[in-house]
């Protein structure tokens, strides 16, 4: 047996986003016999330092896999092999096209484009939302509430905490979008500066969709983040056990690393309006509801499906849709291109 600290690095199976690094490393430097611990996305690894007396790396493994299991990790000590399944694109795509179909239908029709924003309507913004709630991105919120769920499990308390959670997660989205498209119209955002968010907008998006489809690794590596400071402060939220906990879990979460979150935190800038930038949010965060208040009281888990590989390339399909749409609005605004669509 060592008294000496000793270092490791694993493979980590089923990382997809910066939540990924976020949620692996919270829950591994739970450990009481972890020192240290710092994940990456890019080589999908996790670098664990501690106290391991005399265990062989495969009994570490499986004792990391133990704590990250139910999030959908695996830690090995062999790379993974990670297979494309170009043939889910046979359903994805179909499923895509009559989602696109179904959409633009509905926005003729005036269904989903309940107040006009801009490029980003209300309808636009709750379907992401719920995009969002499916897609692996949103594995670091799915972690934070079954780990809240279970500390107040422990004293006999199920409800309150979830209606806290998500009453504040809701409440905080309309007010913190307010404040930040209330914060865009101080700067009095022109029309070439509106463009230019508008661009990042979609290229966000773009990289996003991208991500879903999980067949180009290197996207992974240019997805934007919170950075990691905030949302290492907004996670360890969670561990705090007082009664209003729960609410400042959900308040939270508008600062966790989900580019989905991010991508419309950046539109509402452009917005230059409280009302408009919080009813963005809040239409984001109503679609984002369903699952997460399904995650709080089961296991669900998409990634843990059979088609889930079909699911998230039809998602990442729909999302890049979105984007285009965006990216060719932002370009018919400058006069770069003449106007393609005309719903």
């Amino acid at each position: 047996m060592t008294n000496q600290t000793q270092k490791y690095t694993f493979h980590v199976h089923g990382m997809h986003c910066n939540a990924c690094v976020l949620l692996t490393e919270s829950q591994v430097g739970n450990l009481s016999h972890i020192t240290n611990v710092k994940s990456s996305l890019k080589h999908h690894s996790i670098e664990v330092e501690g106290f391991f007396e005399d265990k062989s790396q495969e009994q570490i493994a499986q004792e990391l896999t133990a704590v990250v299991a139910s999030h959908g990790y695996t830690v090995s000590v062999e790379q993974e092999k990670k297979e494309k399944n170009w043939s889910d694109f046979k359903i994805a795509i179909p499923i895509a096209v009559g989602f696109s179909i179904l959409f633009i239908l509905l926005q003729k029709a005036g269904l989903i484009n309940l107040v006009n924003t801009g490029n980003v309507t209300y309808g636009t913004a709750f379907i992401i939302g719920i995009i969002a709630s499916l897609s692996t991105c949103m594995a670091v919120v799915g972690g934070l509430v079954l780990s809240m769920s279970a500390t107040f499990a422990k004293e006999g308390d199920k409800i309150r905490p979830q209606l806290m959670f998500h009453g504040g997660r809701i409440i905080s989205f309309f007010i913190l979008g307010g404040v930040i498209g209330a914060i865009g119209s101080a700067f009095t955002l022109n029309t070439s500066s509106t463009v230019i968010l508008g661009l990042a907008v979609g290229i966000v998006m773009l990289i996003l969709g991208i991500n879903l489809l999980d067949v180009f690794l290197w996207a992974k590596r240019i997805q934007p983040s919170m950075p990691k400071f905030i949302s290492r402060r907004a996670h360890s939220i969670s561990a705090l056990n007082h009664t209003l906990t729960p609410l400042f879990v959900g308040i939270a979460t508008f600062f966790l690393p989900c580019g989905f979150t991010q991508s419309m935190q950046l539109y509402t800038l452009t917005t230059g309006s409280f009302i408009t930038g919080g009813l963005t949010m809040l239409a984001f965060a109503i679609g984002t509801f369903p699952v997460l208040a399904l995650v709080s009281f089961s296991s669900f888990s998409i990634q843990k499906s059979s088609q889930a590989g079909v699911f998230f390339k039809s998602a990442g399909l729909v999302v890049i849709m979105f984007a285009l749409f965006n990216i060719i609005n932002s370009l018919v605004i400058i006069g770069l291109i003449p106007p393609i669509f005309n719903f």
